[in-house]
């Protein structure tokens, strides 16, 4: 079976995915950056393991024998998932696999904000982090005695809220439905949202969701208060969020997702010293590789096998 790894790995994945030969998986990897290269494998694909790039109709109908899209996490947003039913292709994802690796990335971008720690690392690397302005003072916080607001309690806010509450703070979310949980006290979208020092965001981006935190939101939001998202970067309208973030009522803000990926490097937030960012990895680490790949190859023998698929989210 042809399958194409659409991402970069290190020598030791490499190896690991080179290896499933032996069950007679032929992996091929193409880096992202790579369109040519990309569109070549199209042609002759069973399977294709699919990250962030976006698989577009133009590059499913280049796939004649293309059967399975198997999204490597479990945003399928950047799949069209239509075209793909329309040419009898299964979508399957992997929900779980890395809500590890997202809990702590945001946990880290909830610290770092408070601590503003990317505005310190570029002052320590240029011989100013012991002239400390006292402006910045005010803006400094502690996770203990906050109250953490979650948009949406799936499995990742749930990770989170235990080690949160052993912080000292206080857990609050709004979700489709109430959770029988001891975790957190459910909220109304707007009260959370007014009520929340750290407002965290764990939806996914739909026709609903598509721009949710907007400029009516981020006026009835605590003034300081800080905003981590590690969903998309489509819930937020990001131009009201670097309005937030110019003038208030954000303090400061964590980011792993944005309203165009990659960013663009005249993108006005990246200026911003209040903003800690990362390239869309809150995912990614070697547990959660290990964790998808094999779901993938599972996968991969269910269809060859002519088994029910796991997580499949199309109609095929």
């Amino acid at each position: 079976m042809k399958v194409v790894f659409h991402y970069s790995s290190g020598p030791i994945l490499s190896a690991e995915l080179d290896s499933l030969s032996e069950q007679g998986l032929f992996v091929t990897q193409i880096p992202v950056d790579d369109k040519v290269g990309f569109e070549q494998a199209m042609r002759e694909v069973e399977v294709l393991w699919h990250v962030l790039e976006p698989i577009s109709k133009e590059h499913i109908c280049m796939a004649p024998n293309l059967k399975l899209i198997q999204k490597i996490g479990v945003g399928v947003n950047t799949i069209d998932i239509a075209a793909a039913e329309e040419n009898g292709i299964a979508v399957c994802n992997m929900p779980g696999k890395n809500s590890q690796a997202v809990a702590e990335m945001t946990l880290l971008l909830m610290l770092a904000s408070l601590r503003q720690a990317s505005y310190f690392d570029s002052r320590t690397r240029q011989g100013l982090g012991w002239d400390v302005s006292p402006n910045i003072q005010d803006s400094l916080g502690e996770i203990h005695g906050k109250t953490v607001g979650f948009i949406g309690f799936g499995e990742i806010p749930q990770r989170l809220a235990p080690i949160l509450k052993a912080m000292g703070a206080r857990i609050i979310y709004n979700s489709i439905t109430e959770k029988v949980t001891s975790l957190g006290e459910f909220q109304g979208f707007e009260e959370v949202c007014r009520t929340a020092d750290i407002l965290s965001l764990h939806i996914p981006l739909t026709v609903e969701t598509a721009n949710l935190i907007d400029a009516s939101v981020f006026i009835e939001m605590k003034q300081g208060s800080v905003l981590v998202n590690t969903s998309r970067g489509g819930v937020i309208d990001q131009g009201a969020l670097i309005n937030a973030l110019k003038l208030g009522p954000l303090s400061a803000a964590g980011l792993d997702v944005y309203a165009e990926e990659p960013i663009h490097l005249n993108d006005p937030i990246l200026k911003l010293k209040n903003v800690m960012l990362t390239p869309h990895v809150a995912w990614l680490t070697r547990e959660t590789l290990n964790r998808s790949i094999a779901l993938a190859v599972e996968n991969c023998v269910r269809l060859r096998d002519k088994q029910d698929l796991l997580y499949q989210v199309s109609n095929n």
